[in-house]
């Protein structure tokens, strides 16, 4: 299976962004659901682009950890990304609701996993998740933008279909 000039170009985007998320950053300003969203509007294999996210995560993960939440947070980008195929066009809308796909999904994870399932563990596992929604969100906005734009950029200097 060959890669064509365009995927050449979308795999080299989501590379820089997946090395981003290696330098220091405030929690949850990270560019995998920016990444898992641009995956699932720009790929035209879509096991590919369900793969990109995974990839990224697995390989950073390497240097910065893996955790009992991990699986939960890999299928979340799984969901993003489906997510893109369905609205196939990232925009504010869409990248707020990955932000809200992703937030809603590991959080319910985190308080399976880590609070008592019950009402009072659940309103306080997503109470105190609530300021790390405001980093996400802005992180989710910033490298969407980025990715976005930068790819509009490239399509256009190198003419790519």
């Amino acid at each position: 299976m060959s890669i064509n000039k365009k995927e050449r170009v979308l795999i080299s985007f989501i590379i820089v962004a997946v090395l981003v998320r290696l330098f220091p950053h405030p929690p949850n300003f990270a560019p995998i659901t920016a990444v898992a969203l641009f995956a699932g509007t720009h790929f035209s294999r879509k096991h590919w682009a369900i793969l990109m996210p995974i990839l990224a995560m697995l390989v950073t993960d390497v240097f910065l950890g893996f955790s009992m939440i991990s699986p939960i947070v890999y299928l979340a980008f799984a969901g993003v990304t489906t997510l893109g195929f369905v609205v196939k066009k990232m925009h504010v809308g869409s990248v707020l609701l990955s932000s809200l796909l992703f937030f809603v999904f590991t959080n319910l994870g985190v308080w399976f996993l880590y609070y008592p399932l019950t009402p009072e563990g659940f309103i306080t596992c997503f109470t105190l998740a609530i300021p790390f929604f405001g980093y996400t969100v802005v992180g989710d906005l910033f490298f969407s933008a980025a990715l976005l734009f930068g790819y509009r950029y490239a399509a256009k200097r190198f003419q790519l279909a």
